[in-house]
């Protein structure tokens, strides 16, 4: 394990060494730095076949990790990609839960506070926000379309505090929240009623109620001939943000 990690860090300063001298950026274009990273772990793992390199393990393991490294959100990318979590947060450097189906586990994660601060730093350049001192606090959408927050001591009492949300949607339709038991079918044919007629339609609840599953679903029931483009207006109101366990 340690000489596959040795070989890790070793691709990864090639990696940023070359991403450097060509002037790529891996968040605007990361279908170049892909390329090159897959280049660099080829070239290295043949190197190291006739020289004192570590050996590099599992390539593709390696390619993955430098991309999480270089192109993503480093050893939070991992749960990002996950398809079936649902919330990510971090109380403290070394506690980073996920939460699956609307229950929080506890991740083998381990994060350095400046390597979260890095991290977090990362996230927010996209959406040209920042966090310090005179704004404790920070809410921002990642390029995948998470909701991230964030928030700092002395707003917290001792470690920087990450919340990011991601949109799994489960159901579809009016019907598959039915046979999930979400809705009962009178419900849904109401809800397909007041499309329907285009009425006004409010939605509410607490974080991860499936308020916007539920918004999804009903906005592609058939629509009233007088409306536009939109079904309804909807408003999402959370009644905490940036939860732990």
């Amino acid at each position: 394990m340690a000489s596959v990690s040795t070989a890790l860090d070793v691709v990864d300063g090639e990696v940023r060494e070359l991403i450097r001298r060509r002037g790529l950026d891996p968040f605007t274009d990361p279908a170049p730095v892909r390329l090159l990273v897959r280049d660099v772990v080829v070239e290295y793992a043949e190197r190291s076949l006739s020289s004192a390199l570590p050996p590099i393990g599992d390539p593709d393991a390696v390619v993955r990790d430098v991309l999480d490294r270089v192109a993503g959100f480093g050893p939070l990318q991992r749960w990002l990609d996950d398809p079936e979590v649902e919330e990510i947060w971090v109380n403290e450097p070394g506690r980073v839960f996920v939460a699956r189906r609307g229950r929080s586990e506890l991740t083998i994660t381990i994060l350095g506070a400046g390597e979260l601060a890095d991290l977090v730093e990362r996230m927010l350049r996209s959406s040209g926000r920042r966090i310090d001192m005179s704004t404790p606090f920070v809410d921002a959408t990642l390029p995948d379309g998470s909701r991230l927050h964030v928030v700092i001591p002395d707003i917290t009492r001792r470690h920087m505090a990450v919340n990011i949300r991601e949109f799994v949607l489960q159901a579809h339709s009016l019907d598959e929240l039915v046979a999930l038991g979400t809705l009962t079918a009178q419900v849904a044919r109401f809800l397909e009623a007041a499309v329907a007629a285009g009425l006004n339609i409010l939605v509410s609840g607490g974080t991860q109620a499936g308020k916007t599953t539920l918004v999804t679903c009903t906005e592609r029931q058939p629509r009233h001939p007088l409306w536009g483009g939109r079904t309804f207006r909807y408003v999402l109101q959370n009644a905490r943000r940036g939860r732990g366990p």
